[in-house]
């Protein structure tokens, strides 16, 4: 029995007729297409979630009971300060001991920016347009050079985007860091199914209508491309997780890493305060006596908008997507399959019929399949949550205007440098609205205040817009 016979039979047995027919009819190079496709198909697991979420109707699973979560705040007082100094030295010792990676969620498209192509190459920066992939890779090349680590660096990307995220850091020349210290990481893919019939749907005749399995999918896409190994091999213990469109992340934050270390954690969190009961964040808490993230949209108003006797939000751990994981906890995820649930989505997936011609759907159609990488928090033993100043270390870009786009980070970023100016005696001019000029500096030349206090000239001003250790260009550092 040739392959692709055996895949005809195999879609049979599985129920997926439709497409079983579809890759019958064809035949040459589009035969040949569609037959690479199938082939990556997980037949058991799709026929499992037709059967969840099709033939049995299965919902999302009730919420459980939500409480708050333990969170380590800000520090307020001496103690706290001593804690966080406390932490601080464990986190840098854990970088110096080369036991650290750093991966990067960077699967997305700019699409909701109005920019074609990954979002990682989006030219974010006001005065030398460099893009996001070049200011996270300028954070990778200072935490390397500030404590002689190797950190490795792990890049997440989908099929739609990886070429031409490769693409961009060579002609970027690796943006100054080794290529082999670079580890580019496919995310997997899930085909969207008929809400009523749970057949594959295929985009074209040739072509299956496939989604990204979702960020919970980085786990998986790790395990499987050997990555999972690799860190445990070189002594890898624990991945810094951040995402692409965060360009005021703190990369791999000593004071997390080391709470996070000394709470003996398997997976923790960064949380931000909401600025709103209705603002559109996951909120860390606890569902069932589990450590969990809670999604905005199904955190009931009552708990979102509860308040303690100060007037504060009692859910204010906003989540942005942050995270410490033992790469030891990833394997136990990932053994024998990935142990996240999945969850659907209704959406509207313009597709071929059974007669090959094309389907526009004016309604929600079709079902796509995905996890959530917080999901993995109630399986860890132990999970500490740490709150950072939103000002300094949240400034996602996802919009093309308004709140959470390229011009509200430009208003952030600003800001912490003109602070970090000020905070070394220098004074910054600022608007009428309190607002200072555009400002980069870049990472290489200074990671916080402090090493840019001791990096200035004396004499130094600060007199209208720049950019600090940066040439002309996006890319490249004097």
């Amino acid at each position: 029995m040739s392959d692709v016979a055996a895949q005809i039979a195999a879609l049979e047995d599985a129920g997926q007729n439709e497409l079983a027919a579809a890759l019958a009819g064809l035949s040459g190079g589009r035969r040949k297409k569609l037959s690479a496709q199938v082939a990556e198909l997980d037949l058991g697991l799709i026929g499992s979630l037709v059967d969840r979420f099709v033939t049995a109707g299965e919902g999302e699973a009730a919420l459980g009971e939500v409480t708050e979560a333990p969170t380590i705040p800000l520090p307020a007082d001496a103690e706290a300060e001593r804690a966080e100094a406390d932490a601080r030295s464990a986190g840098e010792n854990l970088l110096r001991s080369d036991r650290v990676s750093a991966v990067l969620l960077a699967g997305g498209q700019g699409s909701r920016l109005g920019f074609d192509g990954p979002k990682g190459n989006y030219p974010f920066a006001p005065i030398t347009a460099r893009t996001l992939f070049s200011h996270h890779a300028a954070k990778i090349a200072a935490l390397r050079e500030r404590y002689g680590c190797s950190l490795p660096w792990y890049i997440l990307t989908s099929p739609q985007n990886n070429d031409v995220t490769r693409a961009s850091f060579e002609e970027a020349g690796w943006f100054g860091l080794d290529p082999d210290s670079i580890r580019f990481v496919i995310q997997g893919t899930l085909p969207a199914v008929d809400a009523r019939t749970g057949a594959i749907l295929r985009e074209a005749p040739d072509r299956l209508a496939l989604s990204p399995d979702g960020h919970g999918g980085l786990l998986s896409a790790l395990r499987r491309s050997g990555a999972l190994d690799e860190m445990s091999d070189s002594g890898i213990t624990t991945m810094f997780t951040f995402q692409v469109d965060n360009p005021l992340v703190r990369v791999c934050r000593p004071e997390f890493l080391g709470y996070h270390a000394q709470a003996g954690a398997d997976m923790s969190n960064t949380a931000v305060r909401k600025v709103a009961p209705e603002e559109k964040m996951g909120v860390v808490a606890r569902v069932d006596g589990r450590p969990g993230v809670v999604e905005y949209s199904d955190l009931p108003d009552e708990l979102a908008e509860m308040r303690n006797p100060d007037g504060e939000l009692t859910y204010w751990a906003g989540s942005i997507a942050v995270h410490c994981i033992e790469v030891a906890f990833a394997r136990s995820l990932t053994d024998g399959g990935l142990k996240l649930p999945y969850h659907r989505a209704l959406k509207k997936v313009p597709h071929v019929g059974a007669d090959g011609k094309q389907v526009t759907p004016d309604e929600p159609n079709a079902i796509k399949f995905e996890t959530f990488l917080f999901d993995a928090l109630p399986a860890a033993d132990a999970s500490i949550t740490i709150e950072a100043a939103r000002e300094d270390e949240f400034a996602p870009i996802k919009n093309a205007d308004g709140v959470d786009s390229a011009e509200s980070a430009r208003l952030l970023l600003n800001d912490l440098y003109a602070r970090w100016f000020e905070a070394a005696g220098l004074a910054v001019p600022r608007d009428a609205d309190g607002a200072p000029p555009d400002l980069e500096i870049d990472p290489r030349f200074a990671l916080d205040a402090a090493e840019l206090a001791a990096k200035l000239p004396p004499g130094f001003v600060v007199d209208g817009p720049l950019a600090l250790g940066l040439d002309e260009g996006p890319t490249t550092a004097r």
